[in-house]
């Protein structure tokens, strides 16, 4: 038979099974789909292929899932380091975006950021950030999977002027690419200190009716916490779950500070959490409690967040 592609490795590592490894193994793959996996000796025999690449001394597993970045701050990559997440962003980073961002800053970050995170092992990305109608356009003409952010402010940016129009601007887009086999979008309301109640209320009606997940910052932070205390007299989670937010489809990123309570209520409601623990840890941001939120029954997935919080994209 013929097919596209062969590839013969020296170990394949397929993940599922857990602790599995396999030996003089062969993928074989025919329209975009692998359709087999088998000895080496016994693929050579079954299968000719139009393509075939011989890994001698390589191990080869599925590619790995990035699942919370902000692909185009490759570019401010560097910037203010060694500064905690609140006087980062709100003296230096915010700054420079409100001064530079563009459609042509986000294609050449994303570009520089699908380069790297290839290179790394990394298929598929869940972004968030500017202009994601780019974002989504790099990924595809990289051959890239993304699931691109909607993302929404309550103050006015470069790619929308209030809450209303971020979400617009996202429907729009996700109308756009609702055919689009490389790209889905996830509703990506920044933090629940920079959205307020009626907007994410919207988004989660939005959510429920188009089956879309929820990709949010939440206490990534003590000063978040604490901020959000004084303020409404509740903890952002708290908040979140009043408003109908902890559900399956809620992408908790960071999570560094929680009570069992708290992750009792997210494994409850079968929310899920991303752990970026470089990020965190060069933010000084705090850690989140990961092995008693796998024991609790949360899955949890792992992101780099952005180059310029990390500083670089790489999983391992």
């Amino acid at each position: 038979m013929v097919v596209d592609t062969l590839i013969h490795a020296r170990w394949i590592i397929p993940v599922e099974p857990e602790s599995v490894t396999l030996e003089h193994h062969s993928l074989v793959i025919d329209s975009g789909r692998i359709i087999d996996l088998l000895p080496t000796d016994l693929a050579q025999k079954k299968y000719k292929g139009s393509s075939i690449e011989i890994l001698k001394n390589h191990a080869l597993l599925p590619g790995l899932i990035n699942s919370h970045t902000h692909a185009a701050m490759t570019l401010l990559r560097g910037i203010a380091d060694d500064l905690p997440l609140m006087d980062w962003l709100n003296n230096h980073i915010w700054p420079l975006e409100q001064k530079w961002m563009s459609e042509a800053f986000v294609r050449d970050g994303t570009d520089l950021a699908i380069a790297e995170m290839i290179r790394g092992g990394t298929t598929c990305f869940n972004d968030m950030y500017f202009f994601p109608d780019i974002t989504a356009k790099q990924a595809v003409q990289h051959g890239m999977r993304a699931s691109v952010g909607l993302i929404v402010f309550d103050f006015p940016t470069v790619w929308a002027e209030n809450s209303d129009r971020y979400i617009e601007k996202g429907l729009a887009l996700h109308d756009e690419l609702r055919h689009q086999p490389l790209i889905t979008t996830t509703f990506a309301p920044h933090a629940p200190y920079t959205v307020s109640d009626g907007p994410l209320q919207k988004i989660r009606t939005l959510s429920d009716q188009l089956d879309k997940p929820i990709h949010i910052h939440v206490h990534e932070t003590l000063h978040e916490v604490e901020q959000a205390r004084q303020q409404s007299g509740k903890r952002p989670l708290q908040r979140l779950n009043e408003l109908g937010l902890v559900n399956p489809s809620l992408m908790a990123v960071h999570a560094t500070q929680l009570t069992d309570a708290e992750i009792a209520l997210l494994a409850e409601a079968g929310a899920h959490i991303v752990h970026c623990p470089e990020s965190n840890l060069k933010l000084a941001s705090g850690f989140c409690p990961v092995a008693r939120c796998i024991a609790a029954g949360i899955n949890v997935a792992l992101g780099t967040d952005g180059a310029a919080s990390n500083n670089d994209l790489d999983l391992f």
